[in-house]
This record gives structure tokens, sequence and C-alpha cells, in this order.
């Protein structure tokens, strides 16, 4: 028995607790070429407008004073004694009565469709509207700020919630196998028979009036089929590993092996297909609220911003900013994506060697 303990001892186990000199690599990996970097640092901008979009277009200032009275963040506590004005109102407010004020980049908010109480509808790019205004008279740029919020909000919460789903599925059912492997892999199977945009037509059509979280949740609970296939795949790879072989040997809980030796080693791939599906979902977005199915108005969003074009012939701008948007985040998503999968693939380092 003394004997078998040393052997198992002298098993190399991975040191889960302590994985930085290896992220660090991977992180030199992937910063080594110039597209993971552009890509990386494009996606990094989109979500810094999607966090402090508030801050970035708005129709209240950041900071004010009017009147004696200080606002801090009047754009984001939107205060009552403001409630009836804008940035431009407020400015004359102040230049008559004395005051400062501290104006967003873009001055204008994602619904504001008068300025001054005028409204400047279908106006092609100018100075006051780099981006130009819609059918209704709001600033374009303004509304795909704000747009970049809930195509965040969608992508990242979406796979978020499959992704969680699909790692705890098929590393259960890989792991434990027999009645459990079974009835997970009917399940995949039966959802990965339906093409997943029509599936999630489907079900925002059955469930109606539709909301930003209703859609990250139909996405999520759409889609985690993949996940939980690779993650099978994976754990059934892992599990015969000699350090798992040892933890079995020496008597550990099988959910304590598969938490903290099993798992950690299997993510991987798993975490680089989720990255790939973040792209999926901002497309599935942009898809449903283009048909009619996705973030409801008034809410910005980029699809909505195409079929505001669609409905507003030669306005080209309505069509060209938000369709670069899009194209340029989905292949920045690629682009990090791809990256992370031949920085911690050994097979492909080996091939770009």
């Amino acid at each position: 028995m003394r004997d078998l303990l040393e052997r198992l001892g002298r098993i190399p186990v991975p040191r889960i607790g302590r994985p930085s000199g290896r992220v660090r690599r991977i992180v030199r990996r992937f910063a080594s070429q110039p597209l993971n970097a552009a890509g990386f640092v494009f996606l990094a901008l989109v979500a810094l407008f999607a966090l402090a979009a508030d801050l970035i277009a708005s129709d209240k200032p950041i900071a004010c004073r009017l009147d004696g009275t200080l606002y801090v963040l009047p754009c984001i506590a939107r205060p009552a004694a403001l409630a009836d004005d804008d940035n431009f109102t407020i400015e004359r407010a102040v230049a008559a009565r004395g005051g400062w004020t501290l104006l967003p980049p873009v001055p204008f908010g994602p619904t504001q469709a008068k300025v001054a109480g005028r409204a400047g509808r279908l106006g092609g790019p100018s100075r006051a509207h780099p981006f130009g205004t819609d059918d209704l008279g709001r600033d374009v740029l303004a509304r795909m700020v704000h747009g970049a919020r809930s195509a965040m909000l969608v992508g990242f919460g979406s796979v978020v919630l499959y992704a969680l789903i699909g790692i705890l599925l098929g590393a259960l059912a890989a792991y434990f196998g027999g009645p459990t492997d079974r009835v997970v892999m009917r399940l995949i199977e039966t959802l990965s028979s339906f093409p997943s945009l029509f599936l999630i037509l489907a079900v925002q059509g059955l469930l109606g009036v539709s909301t930003l979280w209703q859609l990250v949740a139909v996405i999520g609970l759409t889609r985690w089929s993949d996940v939980a296939r690779l993650t099978r795949g994976e754990v059934l790879r892992v599990a015969t590993e000699d350090y798992v072989t040892a933890a079995r040997a020496l008597g550990l809980h099988p959910l304590h092996i598969l938490w903290r030796h099993v798992l950690p080693n299997s993510m991987g791939p798993v975490l680089v297909a989720c990255t790939f599906g973040v792209a999926g979902a901002i497309l599935i977005e942009s898809t449903l609220s283009f048909l009619g199915f996705g973030v409801p108005p008034p809410t910005p969003s980029w699809g909505q911003l195409l079929t505001e074009a669609f409905g507003s012939e030669g306005s080209y701008w309505l069509t060209l900013f938000p369709g670069v948007a899009l194209f340029a985040t989905i292949v920045s998503i690629n682009l990090v994506g791809e990256g992370l999968r031949e920085a911690v693939s050994p097979k492909a380092r080996g091939a770009r060697l």
C-alpha cells in the first residue's frame, strides 16, 4: 500500500490554484499577432461605449450648476428639476442666469427626437450630427452608442447563460455516463435538429411582447447544445489522465474530482468556443431586431437602425454606420476567438512556428 501511495504521489498533478505562468504565456502568444491585438482593442472600445453610454451620449449634461444648485450626473440620475430640459436649453439657461455645465461628447439622447423644440428628420451627416438623424429626428451616433449596450448585453449575457447550462450538463453526462449521458445526449440531439434562428423566432413569437432580458434568456436556453457537446468530449478526454486516476485511487469524492481536477483542465477549448458564440448571439439579436422580434423600441439597437434604413430610401447613413459597426464588432470577436484558439492550442502553435 505504501508503494502504491508513493507511485501515485510522483504523478504530476496540475496546479489548479496558480495558473499565472500559463496565463502569461497565453497572453504573450495572443498579443504577438497584431490582428489579435487590434480586434481586442476594438472590442474593448465597444464594451467601454456600452458601459459608459449614458456618459458618452445623453440629452442631459454630465454635471452642471444652475440657479445655485449643483447637479451631479443628471444624465444618469434624471432629476425632476431638469426633466423638461435638454443640453441646449440648459446651456441657454446657464448663459442667461449664470452657472456652468459639462456636456457629454455626444449631446443628444438615444430617444431624443427634438433638439431645443425642433426635429430634424432624416438629416444627413453634419457637424452637429456626424452620423445624421433617423426618420424621427433622433441622432444616429447616440443611438449607435446605446445600441452597443444592447449588443454587448445580449451577446455576453446569453453566452454566459448557455455556457453555464452546457458546461454543467456536458460535464455531468461525460463524467457519470449511463442514464445521465443518454438523457443529456437526447436533449442535445433534439435541440440540434432545429436551426437556431428559426427556433428562437418561434419562441419569441409564442412569448409575445419582447424585452431585452427575455431575448437573453431565449438565446441562452436554446443554444447550449454545442457547448454541452464540446464539454462532454473534453471531460471524456481529461477523465482518462493519470492525475484523475490517482485522485480516484486516493478515494476523493467524484464531484470533488470533477470540480477541482477535470473541469479546470477541460475549459480551454470550451471558453474559446464561447468567444465565437458572442459573435453569433450579436448577429441573432441584430437579425431579430431587424425582423421586429428583438429588442423592443424605443431601446436602441443596431438591427433597428438597419430596419429604419430599409424604410427610408436614400438615407445611406442609416445603413452605412450601423452596418460598419456590426461588421467590425463581429470581425473583432472572431479575431479574438481565433487568437485565443491558437494561443491555447499546442498544435496550432506548432503549425505557426
